[in-house]
């Protein structure tokens, strides 16, 4: 069995670790590995040589901060095959996902490679006179990533590139759920070119969340996870003075107006719920057809489509999607779904009790369909985070207006329909932070930013884009003056004006 460890700089040293954590093959269920879980210590360790690496780093003139971008791009799609191999044993997610994982990762990083432009700041020649004010984006120090298990290629490329670009060094702490990409992304970044002690990464548990929260050395923290623990992060970093951004939970529901194009709404469905097993936090796990003529058509339609999704093992290449993560997350699916039938909820299709010969002791849940779900009810109002989609029938646009508007969670949004109107009044009005139109899981391009509105978001910051580059930098601004008479100022004790 292999152990995982921490990747830290060189000639780092800390105590062999007395904590581990299962890292186990969700295709059959056996422990495949243990990761060290690190403490106090070894945070000191990393920061430590951080704080040594990262002021060198700060002043690298950002084109050549922006080659080593480039570099690590080419390293990692170089060894894509054997990096979405990695992430599927320890997820679970089939390898065409996981190479969907490791790529929306580097179209981040694609755009950290333009850092020079992104960190020009603004100039005003002649703000008063002989006076010039200008600002310039400097790096905030050291920051750190605290990574959820769903996207292990993804989330820490979205953090560490925008992070080490800007200028600072950054410690990746990943789930420890599957940890092992994120090792290999730290690697690869010194291979590119990228000074040690820069990108490190630090394994462990909540003990190793708190020690992060807690460091006075961190400037800034990320944070993706459940909204429970992204809340509890946030409020704890910012009492500790960092800048937090805490991405949450979700709850995404997918409008189908009556004009829509089903056959399409339905092929749309079948992924965006039932993908990656339906651990994503932009899947689209509720279905909102209006008007009951919508919504038994809309049903009639994916009952079949439902029953013709193959769940396979992670390399199976025809498998729709493959294991959840751990039998612990297997158990709470399948609980979600006995609440839904608790409250009274319909349970059309019911994925519970799945098999797959000769991987019985996976941790595999099939794909379920509930029907005449209601707001009242608890499995509606949480997350599930499992193959499941819920059917919550409106009685018209307003209504279903309503229900992604008023649900506690605020992350993502789709519409379907070919009413050009509609469409704009949806965007326009709905109460979540990203939308999609005819689109299933509207995750923004990589130039623009990621982040949802009430319990999916806490802070002020999105994810990538110049807003990840907003939050990574601080911004520094000059008034400059070079008089070119004598010194003496009969107004020197009046608050300068620039009139």
């Amino acid at each position: 069995m292999r152990d995982i460890s921490h990747s830290l700089a060189s000639g780092v040293t800390t105590a062999a670790p007395t904590r581990f954590s299962d890292v186990f093959d969700p295709n059959s269920g056996a422990v495949q590995a243990r990761v060290a879980l690190g403490d106090r210590a070894v945070l000191d360790a990393a920061v430590a040589a951080a704080k040594v690496a990262q002021p060198a780093w700060a002043v690298t003139n950002p084109q050549r901060r922006a080659r080593v971008m480039f570099e690590f791009k080419r390293l990692v799609e170089a060894r894509m095959d054997e990096l979405a191999y990695l992430l599927s044993s320890e997820h679970g997610k089939v390898i065409a996902d996981a190479k969907g994982d490791i790529q929306r990762g580097l179209d981040v990083i694609e755009f950290c490679c333009g850092i020079p432009h992104l960190l020009k700041g603004e100039y005003t020649q002649g703000a008063g006179p002989g006076i010039d004010v200008y600002s310039m984006r400097q790096p905030i120090g050291i920051g750190a990533g605290i990574t959820p298990f769903n996207f292990p290629a993804m989330i820490p490329l979205w953090m560490s590139g925008v992070a080490i670009a800007t200028g600072n060094a950054f410690l990746i702490k990943p789930s420890e759920r599957d940890p092992s990409v994120p090792v290999r992304f730290a690697e690869l970044f010194l291979e590119a070119g990228l000074p040690d002690g820069i990108c490190q990464v630090v394994q462990g548990d909540k003990e190793m969340v708190d020690a992060i929260l807690d460091h006075p050395d961190i400037a800034a923290v990320s944070f993706v996870g459940s909204s429970d623990i992204a809340h509890y992060v946030y409020n704890r970093g910012v009492a500790n003075g960092k800048r937090v951004q805490a991405m949450g939970g979700a709850k995404n529901h997918g409008i189908v107006m009556p004009d829509a194009d089903l056959d399409q709404v339905v092929n749309d469905l079948a992924g965006a719920a039932f993908g990656s097993a339906g651990e994503r936090c932009m899947a689209l796990p509720v279905v909102v057809p209006v008007g009951d003529k919508t919504a038994e058509a809309l049903r009639a339609k994916l009952i079949p489509a439902i029953d013709a999704l193959r769940v396979g093992v992670s390399t199976d290449a025809d498998a729709h999607y493959g294991p959840v993560v751990t039998a612990a997350h297997k158990a709470k699916v399948e609980g979600w779904i006995q609440k839904g039938v608790d409250e009274g909820a319909e349970l059309v299709v019911d994925g519970r009790g799945f098999t797959l010969q000769g991987h019985e002791n996976g941790f595999f849940v099939g794909p379920s369909l509930f029907d005449h779900v209601t707001t009242s009810m608890e499995s509606y109002k949480e997350e599930i985070f499992g193959p499941v989609l819920q059917i919550v029938r409106a009685a018209d646009f307003e209504a279903a207006l309503a229900l992604p508007s008023q649900h506690q969670y605020g992350n993502g949004v789709a519409l379907f329909t070919r009413n050009g109107h509609a469409a704009r009044e949806f965007a326009a009005r709905v109460n979540v932070g990203m939308v999609g139109i005819n689109v299933p899981i509207p995750v923004p391009v990589a130039y623009h930013t990621f982040g949802g509105w009430k319990r999916s978001a806490f802070g002020d910051t999105n994810q990538h884009g110049m807003e990840g580059v907003k939050f990574w930098t601080k911004v520094k601004t000059i008034t400059q003056r070079w008089p070119d008479g004598g010194v003496g100022d009969d107004n020197a004790f009046v608050i300068p004006t620039m009139g």
